[in-house]
């Protein structure tokens, strides 16, 4: 069984699909566990249903890489449904096929563009926490208008997020966290809940990554933003 992403036609993306091998282990990840915990951008509204049907608060990831901090999350919180949301299979497979061995019941994967799936298979005010760790933050500043954090992307998440609910960024490049805070300040539909701090303590419910904790070792920073929805009028 092979599943590749899927995209809508668009101009500029903030990824690039990058080489890399799956192991048979992920393509048999996809044979056995695709089934169970994958979902198609192309049913739209119905890809969700059955999820939001459960009643349990929703979280969303984009970019989840290989999947360690997502699957420690949906293995530690079972009361709280994990969608996933990847660009690239090996990472997909990896992440269902750990989940499969765990028989997780509150996560499932898109493997397509996060801004396709934000906007054809979530009902607006629906989402409870939308997270974002790490992106890639596109250094050059002719590459800039690739990164993933754009007032147009911030506007969507914000019509997806329930009142009150939470979009938690995390990034490891210093001016990416300057640059996320300049975006969310133009951003009215949001409060900072560090507010005059800016940046946030990382919340105990976000694993640290073992990426993240060479770094730490290496003296290297982690800034952690989180903003909350204002309640609707």
């Amino acid at each position: 069984m092979i599943v590749k992403p899927q995209f809508k036609d668009k101009s500029i993306r903030s990824f690039v699909i990058r080489g890399g091998r799956m192991t048979e282990g992920q393509q048999a990840a996809f044979d056995e566990w695709w089934p169970v915990y994958g979902l198609s951008l192309y049913d739209g509204l119905e890809a969700t249903k059955a999820i939001f049907a459960q009643n349990k608060p929703v979280v969303v990831e984009i970019g989840f890489g290989m999947g360690d901090s997502l699957l420690a999350m949906a293995q530690n919180t079972p009361n709280i449904f994990f969608i996933g949301i990847e660009v690239h299979p090996p990472g997909v497979g990896r992440l269902i096929n750990e989940a499969g061995k765990r028989d997780l019941k509150n996560l499932a994967v898109f493997m397509a563009d996060a801004t396709d799936v934000l906007t054809d298979c979530f009902e607006d005010g629906s989402i409870d926490r939308l997270q974002l760790f790490f992106p890639d933050p596109w250094h050059k500043k002719k590459h800039n208008k690739r990164r993933i954090v754009q007032s147009q992307f911030v506007s969507t998440i914000a019509t997806k997020l329930k009142d009150q609910g939470v979009f938690h960024m995390a990034t490891d490049w210093e001016p990416y966290a300057e640059y996320m805070v300049e975006i969310m300040s133009e951003a009215e539909q949001y409060t900072n809940q560090a507010g005059s701090a800016i940046y946030s303590v990382a919340p105990d419910y976000r694993p640290k990554t073992k990426f993240e904790k060479r770094g730490e070792k290496l003296g290297h920073g982690v800034w952690d933003l989180l903003y909350e929805k204002h309640t609707s009028q």
